[in-house]
């Protein structure tokens, strides 16, 4: 082996020194910088050669530079994120939702329907109880309604977000599928390219806060991105992220869609998927349930307010519901009368009383209304042909002495009794009358529109207090039986009562807060954890680091000092010559 061979044996050893100095130098620089994966300098041997027989080595020199990472550990750490990411979000919906709701403070749903049941239940000991029963229920109707507008308006906020957050996974995808692009260039001719995989990994993070992702690289450098089995990136094409709106009745469906051919993605986790979710099990199922209750409350002391009557009987009385002019001939029934079809109540199969008065003699006229709505037609076949409808209602209150019935051009059915006479209603078994609105104490059909009668609020002295039972008129009875709603057990709430219907609601809320409680302690720390042992497995450690770079400082000192030793032997040799 020549000088020149030694030579070349410390200059490798220097060339390798420097850069594996390098190599140190950049993981300190890095320490702090979130995302980085430590790189280590790989050494590896020169084949030697000699004389024959002898072998001493040719120096050293870096094989390659590679990046600390575990991949399986990776995925699993960006799993971590999205399931940490979709509980923390959930966990902040449903809060928010119980916040709304405020149970247990006494500004409640729960207070103020108690609030209203009481003071019916006063009714037959205050002589001036219609005003504050019409006040307390203008009290109820108003809180429902705000409860429900301000649901609706967290559910428009999710909307929002759900909106801003797909638009930034979008914008997310493009980065990562350009950086497929410079990441398959750099590494076909100049090696690992390991801080564009730094900032690839790091952009995977950041979509995998908005969703679960599964990632595949390929051979080429490329890393392919799916969400089920549906992918999102293939190579250097990013397909695409869309949210979809859909009206469905008075409801609206989101969906997140692949932009390039319109596949639904199946997302379950991060915070897409939290809203996804707490939008439609959380928020929309509330509002269900807040406008079953209203819808229940409003048709229960309706039913019994329109039977029920004061000292003296009505002389006129107009009905709440606005039935369309195409609809007035159909049975009540029918499915294709779009006036009533749509409603949370409806009439049934029966009828009910008219009391007609005569003021000047006393004498009261009985009459029932039938009404049919059984379905079945005069031949004995399925069919609403023969069933009850309101031009079938209006007519049979027009033959009855000393009464007549229009439709007024909205839709509404008016009841007019002639000069010295009264009415009332009692024992409607059909639940027309709760149905058509007529003598209700509320009108609408939901917390949405939930309101007390306009003309009450008017005037409270048509508030009904009493009712005839079994020929008897008792002057509390309508008021006590409005009372005893409360408690009523009812077959739309499977046997419980709307303030059992209630509490079930509210506790299922509040179970459901619990679990997200604890979902978003567990995930928290199941991240953390594979954080941990991610920056165990790629972090920088100044102690090891530092270590390093001793150990390469000496290296590099040591072959400059070989190199020196091997130019005083070279300059021996010369001047032998």
């Amino acid at each position: 082996m020549s000088l020149t061979s030694s030579l070349n044996i410390g200059y490798s050893a220097l060339t390798a020194s420097q850069l594996a100095i390098q190599v140190t130098g950049n993981n300190l620089a890095n320490l702090a910088t979130p995302g980085y994966s430590r790189q280590l300098a790989i050494l590896t041997p020169m084949r030697g050669s000699g004389l024959p027989g002898l072998n001493s080595g040719r120096g050293v020199r870096i094989l390659d530079v590679q990046r600390q990472v575990d991949q399986a550990l990776q995925s699993r750490l960006w799993t971590g994120v999205s399931r940490e990411h979709g509980a923390a979000r959930a966990l902040q919906i449903i809060a928010q939702i119980e916040t709304t709701l405020n149970e247990l403070s006494g500004f409640d749903v729960s207070s103020a329907m108690s609030e209203f049941f009481n003071i019916w239940s006063e009714g037959g000991n205050l002589t001036t109880v219609g005003p504050t029963i019409v006040q307390q229920g203008d009290t109820l109707a108003g809180h429902l309604r705000q409860v429900r507008r301000e649901l609706y308006e967290q559910r428009s906020q999710v909307d929002g977000q759900l909106a801003s957050a797909v638009a930034h996974a979008d914008a997310i995808l493009n980065e990562i599928a350009r950086l497929n692009v410079e990441i398959v260039s750099v590494e076909g001719t100049a090696g690992t390219a390991s801080a564009l995989r730094d900032q690839r990994d790091m952009l995977v993070t950041n979509l995998s806060e908005f969703m679960e992702v599964n990632v595949i690289e390929q051979s080429g450098g490329n890393l392919d991105v799916f969400v089920g089995s549906t992918p999102i990136i293939l190579g250097s094409r990013a397909r695409g992220l869309t949210l979809e709106r859909t009206s469905q009745g008075n409801q609206i469906s989101v969906a997140v869609r692949v932009t390039s051919d319109g596949t639904k993605l199946p997302i379950n986790d991060g915070m897409i998927g939290a809203l996804l979710s707490s939008r439609d099990a959380t928020i929309v199922d509330t509002i269900e349930k807040l406008d079953e209750l209203a819808a229940q409350l409003i048709f229960r002391v309706n039913r019994l307010h329109a039977t029920g009557r004061n000292e003296r009987g009505f002389t006129s009385l107009t009905s709440t519901l606005r039935v369309l002019p195409a609809d007035r001939g159909l049975a009540l029934n029918d499915p294709n009368n779009a006036s009533l079809s749509g409603l949370p109540f409806g009439p049934t199969n029966g009828g009910f009383m008219v009391h007609v008065t005569s003021t000047a003699t006393g004498a009261t006229e009985i009459v029932r209304i039938d009404v049919d709505l059984d379905g079945i037609n005069a031949s004995g076949s399925a069919g609403f042909q023969d069933d009850t409808s309101l031009d079938d209602i209006t007519a049979a209150l027009n033959a009855i002495t000393g009464l007549s019935a229009t439709v007024s051009p909205d839709g509404r059915m008016s009841i007019t009794a002639s000069a010295g006479y009264e009415f009332s209603f009692a024992q409607d078994s059909s639940d027309v009358l709760a149905t058509l609105g007529v003598n209700s104490f509320f009108e609408g059909t939901s917390a949405g529109d939930i309101a007390v009668r306009a003309d009450l609020q008017a005037d409270p002295t048509g508030v009904t207090l009493g009712r005839d039972e079994n020929g008897t008129f008792v002057a509390n009875g309508t008021a006590l039986a409005i009372a005893g709603v409360q408690s009523e057990a009812l077959e739309a709430f499977s046997g419980m009562s709307v303030d059992e219907f209630w509490a079930g609601a509210v506790s299922n809320l509040g179970v459901k807060a619990g679990a997200a409680r604890t979902n978003a302690d567990a995930t928290r720390v199941v991240r953390e954890s594979l954080q941990a042992q991610r920056d165990a497995t790629s972090g920088v450690s100044v102690d090891e680091e530092s270590l390093n770079l001793i150990n390469y400082q000496r290296a590099y000192q040591g072959a400059a000092r070989f190199i020196q030793i091997v130019d005083e032997l070279t300059r021996t040799l010369i001047s032998l010559v």
